[in-house]
């Protein structure tokens, strides 16, 4: 084969595909996401962690995928840059993300996972893993800086590999690392009597989730699976899954039903009428289980986490979880412990060691979904308590989310400028014009983020572009569940008129 190399940075192939950085990891179209792209942007991130010298030659580099159609396809271009780079793809095979994190971390070597989290079938992504954990922003920068030469002659001009390649046998390490976590963790076969159901759909995390279950000692059923990926939200469930889950809880006599996204990092967990929980409720609960002392969250997450008075403090960041894992590392540094997070999807993430009853639970910096499903299961177990009563004994706050979908970004960011400008007088006189009819005066604008409004009842907008997919995103927040699904609807219904 002759070698015609090409060369380009990360950023000026970002540029041109459209492929860009989301939440710690490339993103974008399955067409976009070509061999040749998902190839250099391998190399790229090598590149980096060599330049930051974590990686030397003939290290292992892991690798796993959730279930789209796609994913095989680009593990093998991943692989393929792996073994280019003089690296060992380790094929961790169909896993949860927060499984191949923890197997990545524990062994010390790098990982990447084939995913598109929540998002369509029609997207996906690489999500880039250093030995101590997700990347971070700053590691975003030097990873689209990357200078990448590659050989165009092994890839057509659709950008699909010519030479022949296929990924390594299936190491089921990182599956077993993961269960053993949990089942190492829990008492032993401490959900004995408790019937859960697992709405299985097409989410990674099915198999290993089922076998903790049952290992714990629940009474399983099987819900919901399907061999064509289902595009779960845990902060915008489809209301066929809200109607499939309260059919369910009847049907089946559940005590709760528990799920994740397409990917394992955000859980999705019920009560024992089918009610789905949100998930910065399901954190609050998950937090209290594990006895966290500092707890950190977006801005975004629910008020009630600073009203319960369990935690000894409670960090606010910007939305995504490299800025939790930024603020952790922060309160570690200060020499605060017991220090975890979450974010308004539910995804949890523990900063260092936590103990209960005499086990320890060693540190996940990036969001996992199990532990909350779990952790939520056994405080219901210990208190002799049904599911749904555990949210009586949190302060009556309550969250409703939605989005506007195909809402061009550019948009978005024009439209935000209204009434983010900066200057507090004049924003805060062009939110009242916009809301003031729905929720009264302005008490205080919350920039962290997008623009976050409490209104002097208390009531809550907050309004942000979505970082990874054109659509602009509303957070709402009220003292009844009613108010606050009442005042998303209200809120979407106006800025459906920004289209124009």
């Amino acid at each position: 084969m002759i070698e015609t190399m090409e060369t380009s940075t990360i950023d000026e192939l970002m540029a041109l595909s459209g492929v860009t950085f989301g939440t710690s990891g490339a993103r974008g179209r399955v067409e976009a996401m070509t061999d040749r792209i998902c190839y250099t942007y391998t190399r790229g991130y090598l590149q980096y962690l060599k330049a930051q010298g974590e990686l030397q030659a003939g290290m292992s580099v892991a690798l796993a995928g959730d279930l789209r159609a796609s994913t095989p396809r680009i593990m093998t271009a991943v692989a393929h840059a792996i073994v280019d780079a003089d690296c060992v793809p380790l094929n961790c095979g169909f896993v949860p993300t927060p499984a191949l994190a923890l197997f990545g971390i524990r062994r010390a070597i790098p990982s990447l996972m084939v995913t598109g989290s929540h998002i369509p079938d029609d997207r996906n992504g690489i999500k880039f893993y250093r030995t101590g954990g997700e990347i971070l922003k700053a590691d975003e920068a030097g990873i689209r800086e990357q200078v990448v030469s590659v050989n165009a002659a092994m890839f057509d001009d659709q950008g699909r590999r010519i030479l022949p390649f296929a990924l390594p046998s299936e190491d089921r390490s990182a599956y077993r690392c993961y269960l053993d976590r949990y089942v190492d963790f829990f008492p032993r076969r401490c959900l004995a009597g408790r019937r859960i159901g697992v709405y299985e759909h097409s989410s990674v995390t099915r198999e290993v989730l089922k076998d903790i279950l049952v290992t714990l000692g629940a009474d399983l059923v099987s819900l919901g699976r399907t061999d064509r990926f289902v595009p779960v939200d845990t902060e915008a469930v489809r209301e066929q899954d809200v109607t499939m889950a309260r059919r369910w809880a009847v049907t089946h006599r559940l005590d709760a039903l528990v799920s994740t996204d397409g990917d394992g990092d955000r859980p999705l967990v019920s009560d024992e009428h089918g009610t789905w929980m949100r998930g910065d409720v399901a954190g609050v609960l998950c937090a209290r289980y594990l006895g966290v002392k500092h707890l950190v969250t977006p801005v975004s997450s629910n008020t009630l986490v600073d009203k319960c008075g369990w935690f000894d403090s409670v960090t606010r960041t910007r939305i995504g979880s490299p800025y939790v894992v930024q603020a952790m590392n922060q309160l570690l540094g200060d020499g605060a412990d017991s220090v975890a997070g979450y974010e308004a999807n539910g995804g949890f993430l523990t900063g260092d060691s936590l103990i209960r009853d005499g086990s320890s639970l060693l540190p996940l910096p990036t969001r996992d979904g199990v532990i909350v499903l779990l952790a939520v299961l056994m405080s219901a177990v210990i208190g002799r308590q049904t599911v749904s009563s555990l949210l009586a004994e949190l302060p009556p706050r309550f969250t409703a989310s939605g989005r506007l979908q195909a809402f061009p970004t550019e948009l978005s960011r024009q439209c935000m400028a209204r009434l983010n400008s900066g200057d507090q007088e004049r924003d805060a006189a062009a939110v009242k014009a916009l809301f003031g009819k729905v929720c009264g005066g302005v008490s205080f604008l919350d920039r962290t983020d997008g623009l976050r409004i409490t209104f002097d009842n208390e009531e809550i907008v907050h309004l942000r572009p979505s970082g990874n997919a054109p659509e602009l995103r509303c957070y709402n927040e009220a003292n009844s569940p009613e108010r606050a699904m009442q005042l998303n609807r209200i809120c979407l219904n106006i800025l459906e008129g920004w289209r124009d």
